[in-house]
């Protein structure tokens, strides 16, 4: 189980619960599904398919309370969106992959899958509640319907989907969500869509109704910045500084950005989301943004 599942605060009440992250429902999924490389946000190698040494036999991480201070950013940063528990209790009826070894490999396979379906199905919830993208409601109720139902199809359905035909018949109904919000701050030229903002001095910044979709802003200064409606959907926060900077009203800024993110009491978020506990303690120094790694470059 991540640090930031065991202290943040209780989750309130939401039409996305089953889009919040239930460890404890979980086989440890992301601690052995998905590789990560030594870097910033990780300590060590490990590949995919095999258990992090840290993760113990009743599935939970043997320092999840100090995964930051022992160079786990990432494990702290990650949030599934419940594709975790949906896996476990859902797709393989609640039978874990070390009592039935024979369901690994494929159980392995599903979960990149789900939690991006779950990823999805996440925006395009938040795209329902904003009342300035009403045209599009009745598109994107649809395909939502169609998304749900293919998170219950079997492991081998879900396996061999295109995720990435989903993914842009999705992008389609979110960048068009996206132009109604943000029309809404009548500014112009404000696209910076996939812009390189790595250690970008953006204090005070007015970013009103910005695109910025696929930013880099690892390890910027964003402090006391204004990003009401901004599209954010994407962004790496890794390393931002976000004190005091008014994120209310922005769209497809998830969790996991937030808790990559540092921030402090007058971070000012989204109701959907959650103030990460380590927002209140000193942060530790953040790496250079020029030694961490961009991400695949996203629509």
């Amino acid at each position: 189980m991540s640090e930031k599942h065991r202290s943040v605060q209780s989750l309130p009440a939401s039409e996305r619960a089953e889009l919040r992250a239930d460890c404890a429902s979980c086989f440890g999924l992301c601690c052995v599904a998905l590789p990560f490389s030594a870097s910033a946000d990780f300590a060590i190698d490990k590949d995919a398919g095999r258990p992090c040494p840290n993760l113990r036999t009743d599935f939970r991480c043997g320092i999840h309370q100090n995964l930051r201070q022992e160079g786990f950013q990432g494990c702290v940063a990650f949030d599934c969106f419940g594709a975790g528990q949906k896996v476990s209790q859902v797709t393989f009826a609640g039978d874990d992959w070390r009592r039935a070894p024979g369901t690994a490999a494929r159980m392995f396979e599903v979960f990149p899958v789900m939690r991006q379906l779950h990823e999805l199905l996440w925006y395009l919830t938040e795209a329902l509640t904003l009342e300035a993208a009403r045209p599009v409601h009745g598109e994107i109720r649809p395909v939502l319907e169609e998304i749900e139902g293919l998170t219950r199809g079997t492991p081998e359905s879900l396996a061999g989907l295109d995720v990435a035909a989903r993914r842009a018949e999705v992008n389609v109904l979110l960048l068009r969500t996206s132009e109604l919000v943000r029309a809404g701050t009548g500014r112009r030229n404000a696209d910076r869509r996939g812009a390189d903002l790595m250690g970008a001095k953006l204090k005070g910044a007015d970013l009103r109704g910005a695109d910025l979709r696929g930013a880099y802003l690892i390890g910027a200064d964003l402090r006391g910045a204004d990003l009401r409606l901004a599209d954010l959907i994407g962004a790496d926060f890794r390393g931002a500084d976000l004190g005091g900077a008014d994120l209310t009203g922005s769209i497809f800024l998830t969790q996991s950005q937030v808790n990559a993110a540092r921030g402090d009491r007058a971070t000012k978020l989204p109701r959907s989301l959650l103030r990460p506990s380590h927002w209140s303690s000193p942060p530790a120094a953040p790496a250079s943004p020029r030694g961490r790694r961009k991400p695949p470059r996203r629509r």
